[in-house]
C-alpha cells in the first residue's frame, strides 16, 4: 500500500549555526514567553513545503530539486537578524532570517517552485522569505518584551555556512513535536575553484 506522506524541500543547517540561534532560544527563555520551541534538529530553512504526498512522487519530486539546482556550485548564507511572522502586535512565529548570497538562495527557490509547478505542486501565493523558525506562540505575550528581544538581536549574526544540499524531508507529527527523516538529497555541483 502507498502511505501518503507529510513533506518538504529545505536546506540543512550546520550544528555550530544552530548551536548559535539556540542562545537566542535560551535567552528568550528566560522572559517566560508561552512558545512552543523548535527543537535543535528540527531547525533547518524550508524552501518548499508540499504537505502530503504519495511516495511513488519522490522520484519526480528529486527530478525537480536536480533541475533547479544543477547549475549552482556553491552557495554560502548565514543566520542574520531576528522578528516575528506575521506581526509584532500579532505574533504567531518567532524566527531568524538569513543573510549571504539571499538573492541567489532566492533565485533558486524560484526555480525550484517552477519545476514542482511544472508536476502539479501549485506555486506559493506569499513572497518566499527565508527565515529559520525559533518557535510557535502558545497564548498571549508582553509585545513591549518581545519588542525588545527583538531589538536586543537586531544585529545577531552567525558565521557563514556553504550550502552543499538540498533535501526532500518526510515529518511525522508526534505528541512531543514533528520528526523529520530525509527522503532523497541533491548535492549541489561543486566547482573547481
Amino acid at each position: 500500500m502507498n502511505e501518503a506522506l507529510r513533506t518538504f524541500v529545505a536546506v540543512p543547517i550546520p550544528i555550530n549555526i544552530i548551536t548559535r540561534i539556540c542562545e537566542i532560544q535560551r535567552e528568550c527563555e528566560t522572559l517566560k514567553f508561552p512558545i512552543r520551541w523548535v527543537r535543535p534538529e528540527g531547525i533547518h530553512l524550508t524552501l518548499k513545503f508540499l504537505g502530503q504526498i504519495s511516495e511513488v512522487d519522490t522520484d519526480r519530486i528529486f527530478d525537480a530539486m536536480t533541475a533547479s539546482f544543477q547549475e549552482i556550485s556553491s552557495l554560502s548564507l548565514c543566520a542574520q537578524g531576528m522578528g516575528v511572522f506575521p506581526t509584532i502586535k500579532r505574533p504567531k512565529v518567532i524566527w531568524v532570517g538569513i543573510g549571504g548570497e539571499r538573492d541567489v538562495l532566492r533565485y533558486l527557490q524560484g526555480k525550484l517552485e517552477d519545476n514542482l509547478a511544472k508536476i502539479g505542486f501549485p506555486k506559493e501565493k506569499r513572497a518566499f522569505n527565508a527565515h529559520l523558525t525559533l518557535g510557535r506562540m502558545r497564548g498571549k505575550l508582553d509585545i513591549r518584551k518581545l519588542s525588545d528581544i527583538i531589538r536586543q538581536f537586531s544585529d545577531f549574526s552567525t558565521d557563514s555556512f556553504f550550502v552543499d544540499e538540498i533535501i526532500l524531508f518526510k515529518s511525522d507529527l508526534k505528541p512531543s513535536g514533528a520528526v523529520y527523516s530525509k527522503l532523497r538529497t541533491v548535492s549541489l555541483n561543486r566547482g573547481s575553484s
